[in-house]
């Protein structure tokens, strides 16, 4: 009973509870995050504007697929238990529709795709089915994409929409040790769990927002690009959630300078 698969299983897991508290008190003091940043200077009173952004992995983009796969998922789920209407549903149609969402998301993630672009592409579009409705072809054309529609179970779309999310919520944690807190007098660029970093002055670096990826900014995305006044180092590019909020804040403290304020001594009159 004491050596039986169940009770290894639960003492791999109690080894894996004891480990993880054990390493939360040995660096509950020393790791520091994004978010105790983030604390350190809502306190400070000599700090108004400041702000704290890292780089999200560009897989992010990719949440209109993730949604799309739960929902497949779903339906999936449903059509295989005969549920109602939805056992009539062919899966083809699903895994076409899903398949759809992918392509246009990998477009996103891998061409940075303008207005000018977009326009040009929707234009040239337009003009093709027309061509094809003139001489009668639209019909065969669109008979091509039945050969594209696919079946995938719904357990195969669950995991599609289970790795991506892991890969955001990786991304997440590594945001909160490699960052970028940006203050009116300095940037520090954070490179690990602890003090690890580097303070640069204001007129060491400069900054700009490029938001030209009109498809990626529909999204809410964008990046905040960081170039250094030492020219051999690389610039810094930042991929950023709610880029307008981002970008006004960033515009805020590089407007500013923070001076600190000198505290008085209490006069001996006093007491």
């Amino acid at each position: 009973m004491w050596t039986s698969n169940k009770m290894i299983a639960l003492y791999i897991l109690i080894g894996i509870a004891v480990a993880a508290v054990i390493a939360w008190l040995l660096l509950r003091k020393t790791v520091r995050t994004r978010l105790r940043v983030k604390a350190t200077l809502t306190a400070d009173p000599d700090i108004n504007d400041w702000l704290i952004v890292f780089g999200w992995t560009p897989k992010i983009l990719y949440v209109p697929t993730m949604v799309a796969s739960l929902a497949a998922a779903l339906l999936m789920f449903l059509h295989e238990t005969n549920w109602s209407f939805l056992a009539s549903i062919n899966p083809r149609v699903i895994g076409g529709i899903w398949f759809a969402i992918f392509f246009i998301n990998f477009l996103v993630e891998e061409y940075d795709i303008s207005i000018k672009l977009l326009l040009i592409g929707i234009v040239s579009a337009g003009f093709i089915f027309l061509w094809l409705h003139l001489v009668g072809w639209v019909g065969g054309f669109l008979s091509i994409f039945r050969h594209l529609g696919f079946s995938i179970s719904g357990t195969g779309y669950l995991l599609v929409a289970l790795i991506g999310l892991l890969t955001i919520g990786i991304s997440w944690v590594r945001g909160l040790f490699y960052y970028v807190a940006v203050t009116p007098n300095y940037m520090n660029l954070q490179e690990g769990p602890t003090e690890t970093g580097e303070q640069i002055g204001r007129e060491d670096y400069n900054s700009r927002i490029d938001t030209g990826d009109f498809l990626e900014r529909l999204l809410g995305f964008g990046r905040i690009v960081i170039t250094f006044k030492e020219k051999s180092r690389p610039p810094m590019i930042l991929l950023v959630w709610r880029i307008q909020n981002q970008a006004q804040r960033l515009e805020q403290v590089r407007a500013k300078l923070a001076f600190d304020h000198p505290q008085q001594a209490p006069s001996p009159l006093s007491s």
